[in-house]
């Protein structure tokens, strides 16, 4: 078949729009530190990132994902509303660079905290509860500096409607949240965690994180968060769950969002560095997947490299 009648035929598209670049923000300047898991990916300092910015919005890409690395960190995260933090001056050096680009900010404490788990401890446990107003804070603090949308990745029962009522209070109605609704206890996100110095202290985040077997619960933790004032949802990982990503496109209204995290784009780097994969396209191939299963917004760490392959494409 000619390549222009299978590109009129093709029932699936991407486009550069749908791509969130993830990003790590460090304090200092002319920062820029290789991330050994993830080849071509840095720790950057704000004007590292509003460079990047500029270049990602000549491309058509949609937004850039902020996670912060603080200077220090405390046992309650409190680094995380520091309107000072490098989150809050990212956004507002992207505002500045690159005004087309989406601002997504995450929220969520683990790269806040002195023992790298999602809020406050109650011994040796997360306390749900007292986690809310922190993470509340942190909410307010981007959208005043500039965020898009808020995207709370934490998975604390009742933050979504905590965060929202936080924001309407200060008058951030317009502020887009971006639920991580279906975030599973994953092994994919090591290299995120060398990336964000994230990694918990002790134990592990299977107490408020997702169990992998389990689908029927993902369309119950979407629709929670929809009905408490999500905007949009999100699964996480994207690749090996996408019969969840279609599942829940089929029950919710609202957007759905898919996080191809840094595992699976590490393990497509890694098999293609030893020749045995064409990386260019299985790059492109996983992300119409995620696109073919129902996601309208992918954040994924190849945005860059696909926006460009997609532009050469057409």
């Amino acid at each position: 078949m000619r390549a222009a009648l299978r590109r009129v035929a093709t029932e699936t598209r991407l486009h550069p729009a749908q791509f969130v670049l993830p990003v790590f923000v460090v304090s200092g300047e002319g920062v820029r530190t290789p991330i050994n898991s993830m080849p071509g990916h840095f720790q950057l300092s704000v004007d590292q990132i509003a460079l990047l910015a500029k270049e990602a919005e000549s491309v058509g890409i949609g937004g850039m994902l902020f996670f912060g690395i603080p200077d220090q960190k405390d046992e309650e995260g409190s680094p995380a509303w520091d309107p000072r933090g490098p989150v809050p001056r990212a956004i507002e050096a992207v505002a500045s660079a690159a005004p087309e680009i989406v601002r997504w900010a995450d929220v969520c404490l683990c790269e806040y905290t002195s023992h790298g788990h999602c809020g406050p401890l109650r011994g040796h446990v997360v306390d749900n509860d007292a986690a809310l107003p922190s993470l509340s804070k942190a909410a307010i603090v981007y959208a005043e500096a500039g965020a898009d949308v808020i995207a709370p990745s934490d998975m604390m029962d009742g933050r979504v409607a905590a965060i929202r009522a936080a924001l309407d209070q200060r008058n951030h109605h317009q502020t887009v949240i971006c639920s991580y609704a279906v975030k599973y206890a994953s092994g994919y996100y090591g290299p995120f965690r060398e990336a964000a110095g994230s990694a918990p202290a002790f134990g592990d985040r299977r107490s408020h994180q997702m169990d992998p077997p389990n689908g029927r619960e993902a369309i119950r933790e979407a629709q929670l968060d929809v009905a408490e004032g999500a905007d949009m949802v999100m699964v996480k990982p994207a690749g090996p769950y996408l019969d969840v990503v279609a599942a829940v496109r089929a029950k919710v209204e609202v957007p759905v969002v898919a996080y191809q995290v840094s595992g699976e784009f590490a393990m497509i780097e890694a098999a293609a560095a030893q020749g045995w994969i064409d990386r260019d396209q299985v790059m492109v191939e996983s992300l119409t997947g995620i696109a073919r299963a129902g996601a309208g917004i992918i954040l994924t760490y190849f945005a860059l490299d696909a926006a460009r392959r997609i532009e050469v494409a057409q």
